[in-house]
């Protein structure tokens, strides 16, 4: 569609989604040809808007009110208009040195790098990584107290995991040690979700030697780690929803933004937008009706895949916020991200 529109109607085109990026309201041929060094009379700049709409770029919201770019434009300008800014030596140290603050630990560098992409893009930031996929070198479960133990997971590349399980009451410290070693002589050089199927049919088959509690302490760690056997589980973690909020000419139905988290937070569109990230590289954008999930949100999507070492997906990291929003200025920031944290987590 770039190629079959003329100079001046790109121009145009890119003026509006400028416009409207910066203020979120309708533009009008007069107001353009004010703000813009585009040197053409209103009455031209509406005959070529008309155009635009036509090719259902952009629409009015009102009968007597200027435009606005459709998702159809705004992607127009995302593929074959925008210009790229590039993210300066002192964003990109910023990123880095927030992300490494967080240690080895992979659930805190997700933290930080949804927090960290939050705050510098204003919009709610979002990362989608599955769980167990690193290769195992160690478990253990720690006492925390009466009916509660905590697992730790030490991953080849030194990654530490750690998570809060319940236990049965009373339960005495030898079946901790037990659960350990049982789980750990199973799983050093493989992930949990490979050797959980064959666990699981240990216990079952009771060809175990563990007693019942002990027992349930594994499954209770199997349960935690694999999301009660599900092996496409991962875990989705969303800072900043706020943001969604604060820009109420581009998103004023609050129960739509409701409906957008509600969306978010269910496993099967979590793995849809995994999935999305694993068939092309690089940073993937979805603006508004473009994706069911923000077809009455007003919402876009910029994310960002991030991989292992040997280059196998394991995760994305991206913002949502208003279909306006800077394109130009996130789409690196999110690229650069979420290489940061493929680099801190993938190895």
């Amino acid at each position: 569609m770039t190629k079959e529109l003329n100079e001046r109607s790109r121009d145009i085109l890119r003026h509006v989604v400028e416009a409207y990026m910066e203020t979120g309201e309708p533009v009008g041929s007069r107001t353009l040809s004010r703000r813009s060094d585009l040197q053409l009379s209103p009455a031209t700049i509406r005959n070529v808007m008309a155009d635009l709409e036509e090719f259902g770029l952009l629409y009015a919201p009102h009968t007597s009110a200027g435009r606005l770019p459709t998702d159809a434009g705004l992607r127009l300008f995302v593929d074959g208009i925008l210009e790229l800014g590039n993210l300066t030596q002192e964003e990109r140290a910023s990123i880095e040195s927030q992300c490494k603050a967080a240690g080895i630990n992979s659930q805190q560098v997700l933290q930080e790098a949804s927090g960290l992409l939050s705050g510098l893009s204003q919009c709610a930031a979002l990362v989608m990584a599955p769980k167990s996929q690193e290769k195992l070198r160690h478990i253990e479960f720690v006492n925390l107290g009466p009916g509660r133990a905590l697992v730790v997971m030490v991953g080849e590349g030194g990654t530490v995991e750690n998570r809060v399980v319940d236990i049965p009451l009373g339960l005495p410290a030898s079946s901790l040690v037990e659960a350990s070693n049982f789980l750990t002589t199973r799983m050093v050089g493989r992930s949990l979700l490979e050797c959980r199927d064959e666990v699981e049919s240990e216990i079952s088959a009771h060809r175990t030697e563990l007693d019942g509690l002990t027992t349930k302490v594994v499954e209770a760690g199997l349960a935690t780690w694999a999301n009660s056997g599900e092996a496409d589980s991962g875990v989705l973690i969303v800072r900043g929803q706020a943001h969604l909020l604060e820009d109420v000419t581009a998103v004023t139905d609050l129960d739509r933004i409701r409906g957008l988290f509600e969306a978010l937070e269910t496993k099967e569109t979590l793995l849809q937008l995994i999935d999305a990230t694993d068939i092309a590289e690089g940073v993937q954008i979805f603006i508004g009706s473009e994706n069911e999930l923000f077809s009455n949100a007003g919402c876009s999507m910029i994310i960002a895949p991030f991989a292992q070492t040997e280059e196998r997906i394991i995760g994305a990291i991206g913002v949502i916020g208003p279909t306006r929003m800077n394109y130009a200025r996130i789409i690196p920031m999110v690229d650069y991200t979420a290489k940061i944290v493929g680099d801190l987590i993938g190895k």
